[in-house]
């Protein structure tokens, strides 16, 4: 199964991608996954460049492709002014409509203080929900005292195992004859 990360940690290193790379590693140690990260720090000019020109340049179209081709997500980001970054939203703005549609996504957070973690619930849950993604139901938000406390590895396990769970009813973008979502998971609940 294949397992795309989207990381918009701005520094290096950054706290976000740190966080991304347990999720990743937690995912791996519930199921075996095919990892692919994308930084988007790294595509920055080229997702303000699709505004502005409407096309997208190869490294980006190659993201595009690994998020619509994936079994799974994990979508990291920095708390910016109680919200995902721009950088974050941004690259969101650029894919398709469909991309994400049936697509079971792990969304996460990163922040300097505990008061930003409702980022996970009134920003970014509702934005993967208007894209038509499947959000387990835990997320995870770090803030920098969390980083060696007791309560954020089992959060990114039970986090974890929610998403491995759901990777292999996942939906991928184009595929001919694909049962809805909703329809597989009914199944499983029979």
């Amino acid at each position: 199964m294949k397992l795309v990360v989207v990381s918009a940690g701005l520094s290096v290193p950054s706290s976000t991608r740190l966080l991304a790379d347990r999720l990743a590693a937690a995912v791996d140690r519930h199921t075996p996954v095919d990892v692919q990260v994308v930084e988007l720090r790294e595509l920055a000019v080229e997702i303000a460049h699709t505004f502005t020109n409407g096309f997208a340049g190869k490294a980006l179209a190659a993201a595009q492709d690994a998020v619509a081709g994936a079994d799974g997500l994990i979508v990291v980001t920095p708390v910016f002014s109680a919200s995902y970054s721009g950088l974050f939203k941004s690259f969101f703005d650029v894919l398709d409509k469909d991309a994400l549609a049936g697509k079971p996504v792990l969304i996460a957070a990163t922040g300097g203080t505990a008061r930003h973690s409702l980022v996970l619930e009134h920003a970014l849950r509702p934005l993967f929900a208007y894209l038509r993604a499947v959000v387990v139901p835990t997320g995870v938000y770090a803030a920098s005292e969390d980083w060696g406390a007791e309560g954020l590895p089992a959060r990114i396990e039970r986090a974890t195992g929610e998403l491995a769970a759901l990777m292999p009813l996942a939906v991928r973008a184009g595929e001919p004859d694909v049962v809805p979502f909703a329809e597989q998971l009914a199944a499983l609940q029979r």
